[in-house]
């Protein structure tokens, strides 16, 4: 599909853009990225025509047509780049992967946005055992495969790599580090990030460090 014209609509430190660039590195897929200020509310005419229902990045645009939604927009780019697959072959173990990707979407950056935007001690503390909890399944059914479908990266390895740049911030004012609790996940993040596709495309964690410090001081956390 030479012929094709891709664009992501991406800010610097969101991890569900990072999850796209990621996903098209590992098809191979050429793309323009158009960086939005959306940090603070600044969207583009492009971006709020494109997405006018969450009015956020990501969107990717493939000729011109706008799909939304970091999960929904890899689920298209697999299927319409099919190889290398990021789903598995066997109707079961896509299942799997739908019921993962689901629960990191719903439980790993939530609970670590409440860590770091937390004003009371209770507060963190709660967010802290919500995000360790969360990531106790993902090493459980991690176990010691490389990757979570097993010797291939794929779907749930690209939801979850995507987000890990912000882990540091999680742990900086949760007061612990995941590689104390959990050797394998650690494990597999360095294994991630040795990946090109991946630390191309991965969000400088001093920098997410820096800014997070900045609206916390912005919201007289500091």
């Amino acid at each position: 599909m030479g012929k094709d014209e891709v664009k992501v609509l991406s800010m610097w430190a969101s991890p569900f853009c990072t999850r796209v660039k990621i996903a098209l590195a590992e098809k191979g897929v050429a793309y323009e990225e158009i960086l939005e200020n959306d940090l603070f509310g600044d969207k583009s005419k492009l971006l709020l025509e494109s997405n006018p229902v969450h009015k956020q990045v990501p969107v990717l645009l493939h000729n011109d047509k706008p799909i939304v939604e970091s999960t929904n927009i890899i689920t298209y780019i697999d299927q319409v780049w099919p190889s290398p697959p990021l789903m598995p072959a066997c109707a079961y173990e896509r299942s799997r992967t739908r019921f993962w990707a689901d629960f990191i979407d719903r439980k790993v950056f939530s609970a670590g946005r409440g860590i770091w935007m937390g004003k009371e001690e209770e507060q963190v503390e709660e967010s802290k055992k919500e995000f360790l909890d969360a990531l106790m399944y993902l090493d459980g059914t991690l176990g010691d495969k490389d990757y979570f479908s097993g010797d291939s990266f794929g779907m749930v390895d690209i939801l979850l790599i995507g987000l890990t740049s912000w882990f540091s911030a999680f742990e900086k004012y949760g007061n612990f580090k995941v590689e104390d609790h959990y050797p394998k996940l650690s494990a597999w993040i360095k294994r991630c990030y040795a990946r090109q596709t991946v630390s191309e495309s991965i969000i400088d964690s001093d920098k997410v460090c820096d800014l997070v410090a900045m609206v916390r001081q912005m919201n007289g956390l500091e």
